[in-house]
């Protein structure tokens, strides 16, 4: 899965030169309160109010394989001391790109088994899909040796409950019946292979709408405006946070913006999330205008060099109207002053709705300009297929899955692990 947010140039931890070994005519670098005062600027204050503090530094763990003498004669060198303890990472991701203290070899290892350890977690996370596919699937296929319409009927009604949908079921079916006819499906074997391939096909063709990566904007425009859009109940502020986690954790500058002022609890549970991941909340009292309190993180945003504003917005959609009005203001008030902003509009949809989760998606398609999905509660539901029928019928890429309740548990969609984790490869 690689890097969760990687809009840095990859080789930024090589170009700052924190993994090269010291020369061995030279004392490594001392880590002093006193150079760091003198190295880094300090911040410009905030005009908005903010809770939630400041992003904390990337903590440096303590590496075996530093040389204890080389150390030793830089303590004698200085009169400050050296620090003996690093700080306590809060993140397993704290070092994921810059890589403090960790030799090239380290950190491609360190990468390669967090990239294991999410590709297991995502396993996981559609096991109950899998188990439900893969039952009703041998259920199928018991007994038979060759393919005939009865059981493409049946096929049609396993997909169908998988939540895959009936459009995309019998797009699907209508591509492998045709393969069947050109004697390019001859077996079971080679049945379950072009299912894959076509669902594989469906998630990859949607990449090609809306933003399918962060990539895609300028590493100058700064900062990069996330819009977070969906209903009440899907787990939007919680996807707010998780993503404000793990995007801080990879060395980024993050700042979140509380535009939701029509429900009074949404600002209190973002607040709830700032404190618990370390990062600054731009907030004010509830039925202020969104877009005030958008132009208002902007500013903070820009004054304070963040890398990353992740702006939360009103999840109702019983005036449409109303609705439209507020985001097209706050889309204006974004692109005056920031190149392009909002970059991304992300709508949260939950797994578990399934397809009422889709038709939520289709009206938010006609007021909110999403530019892609998070899918959440992924685990939760055996009728994972909903992200089939959303790449297809949407014709927009899903960014992100929630695979759990911690706050790490997001992770980029990956299409190919999805559909091999489907069918238990």
């Amino acid at each position: 899965m690689g890097l969760f947010w990687r809009r840095k140039s990859g080789d930024e931890f090589v170009r700052l030169g924190l993994n090269e070994p010291a020369k061995p005519t030279e004392a490594p670098a001392v880590d002093t309160q006193q150079q760091r005062a003198e190295q880094v600027p300090e911040s410009p204050s905030l005009v908005p109010p903010a809770s939630g503090g400041a992003p904390t530094p990337i903590p440096v763990e303590k590496v075996q394989h530093q040389v204890e003498k080389p150390q030793a004669r830089a303590d004698s060198e200085t009169s400050n001391p050296v620090r003996e303890k690093p700080v306590a990472s809060r993140s397993p991701f704290a070092t994921s790109v810059l890589g403090l203290n960790l030799s090239m070899e380290e950190l491609k290892a360190q990468e390669e088994a967090l990239e294991q350890e999410f590709s297991a977690r995502f396993r996981r996370a559609v096991a109950a899909t899998r188990e439900s596919l893969s039952e009703r699937l041998d259920t199928v296929f018991a007994g038979r040796k060759q393919i005939d319409e009865e059981l493409l009927d049946q096929l049609e009604e396993v997909l169908i409950a998988a939540d895959i949908g009936v459009n995309t079921t019998l797009a699907v079916l209508e591509t492998v019946r045709h393969g069947i006819a050109r004697k390019q499906i001859n077996d079971l074997d080679a049945l379950k292979t072009a299912l894959k391939s076509e669902l594989l096909g469906i998630l990859k063709a949607s990449e090609r709408e809306g933003i399918a990566s962060e990539t895609t904007v300028a590493e100058s425009v700064s900062p990069y405006v996330m819009m977070i859009v969906g209903v009440n109940g899907v787990g939007k502020t919680t996807t707010i946070g998780k993503l404000a986690q793990r995007i801080k954790a990879e060395g980024n500058d993050v700042l979140i913006c509380a535009a939701d002022t029509f429900r009074a609890a949404a600002s209190d549970q973002l607040a709830i999330w700032a404190d618990r991941t370390g990062v600054p909340l731009i907030q004010q009292k509830p039925g202020t205008d969104p877009a005030a309190v958008l132009f208002d993180s902007l500013k903070a945003a820009k004054a304070r060099g963040s890398d990353v504003l992740i702006v939360d917005t009103a999840g109702r959609l019983h005036n449409k109207s109303n609705l439209m009005a507020e985001l097209e203001k706050m889309k204006r008030v974004a692109a005056r002053e920031v190149d392009g902003a909002p970059h991304e509009t992300l709508l949260v949809v939950d797994a578990v709705t399934g397809q009422n989760g889709l038709e939520q998606a289709r009206q938010f398609l006609k007021v909110a300009g999403v530019t892609g999905i998070v899918l959440t509660k992924l685990d939760g539901t055996a009728k994972g297929g909903i992200a089939v029928a959303i790449a297809k019928e949407l014709s927009l890429p899903i960014r992100y899955a929630g695979i759990g309740e911690k706050v790490d548990d997001l992770v980029v969609f990956d299409p190919e692990q999805y559909v091999n984790s489907l069918f238990g490869n």
